[in-house]
């Protein structure tokens, strides 16, 4: 487990980026021949993907640092500024990169006078497998998305050999709720934190895996959105059931925390959380007037029939 995928002088290339970009790439395949089958404009389709993805890094990056401040708020000016900006250090929210792609659509849409959800619905499995490189990635960087101590069977004991996750752990954080670094232990020479913890990273490529085959039967509708917001339905459900709850993140709203070698490693509530729960409503509001509208259009094969 090493965040860099290659190195060339001081030039380094990580996992993150790669298995992300891989995804992306993959989506961008398989939206593109469906806009193809449906009859849709492709070229603009292209376009529209490219400025999603510009627009959905900004989102994803400003959205993090708005929700992790603490990180950045003891950096003097103006380095936090270059701080900020950089992406190679990581650190961006999936729901920032969602809302930022979202509102380019909108733009489009309205620009060109499009149906929104004709080309947000194409969107989806490329997300999905967005989502699958992202925690990849986050397996490989080691530090990111990681999970509470947990007494549970299911607890993860991270291999000595991933020298990023252990040396991050052993950093003291000034927060106790988030401090991992009083169960480290020197081990051959090397600190090693030695308490199992929910594996979240992986809960999230689990995650992303059955949104990708749940895609494939969303996209059969002939209801235009009905994907869109299927999508955004069981995210939320699934990020902040499955994955969220056993994170190793701050609790802006603390009503339940049980976390040690003793305990299930579950904190209520987080920022995920608390977007998560609105956004669960208004998905099923959507789909139950979509569910309720005509088919808009005939039924089409999806990629692979």
């Amino acid at each position: 487990m090493d965040p860099v995928f290659l190195k060339i002088g001081n030039f380094t290339i990580a996992w993150y980026g790669v298995l992300i970009t891989l995804g992306i790439v993959l989506g961008i395949w398989v939206g593109t021949r469906m806009a193809r089958r449906r009859g849709l404009d492709v070229d603009l389709f292209e376009r529209m993907i490219m400025w999603m993805l510009f627009w959905g890094f900004v989102g994803a990056r400003l959205v993090f640092v708005l929700t992790s401040w603490h990180l950045f708020e003891n950096i003097p000016f103006p380095r936090v500024l270059l701080d900020i900006v950089n992406l190679r250090a990581g650190g961006i929210s999936i729901h920032g990169g969602l809302i930022g792609g979202v509102l380019t659509l909108i733009y489009f849409a309205r620009r060109y006078r499009l149906n929104f959800y004709e080309y947000a619905d194409l969107a989806v499995p490329g997300v999905a497998f967005g989502i699958i490189g992202g925690r990849i990635g986050n397996i490989m960087n080691g530090t990111d998305t990681v999970g509470r101590v947990t007494g549970w069977p299911i607890g993860f004991h991270w291999p000595a050999s991933a020298r990023a996750f252990h040396e991050g752990m052993c950093i003291p954080n000034p927060n106790p709720d988030l401090d991992l670094s009083k169960y480290c232990r020197e081990v051959g020479g090397q600190l090693v934190m030695t308490a199992p913890v929910h594996f979240t990273q992986l809960y999230g490529v689990i995650i992303g895996i059955i949104l990708a085959v749940a895609a494939y039967f969303w996209l059969r509708s002939r209801k235009a959105g009905w994907a869109f917001w299927q999508f955004w339905l069981w995210y939320s459900i699934l990020r902040a059931g499955v994955e969220e709850t056993f994170r190793l993140n701050p609790l802006p709203l603390k009503t339940y925390l049980n976390q040690g070698l003793n305990a299930p490693g579950i904190g209520l509530w987080t920022d995920t959380h608390l977007i998560s729960f609105p956004l669960i409503i208004i998905s099923l509001v959507m789909l139950l007037r979509i569910r309720r509208r005509p088919d808009t259009r005939p039924e089409q094969p999806v990629p692979g029939d």
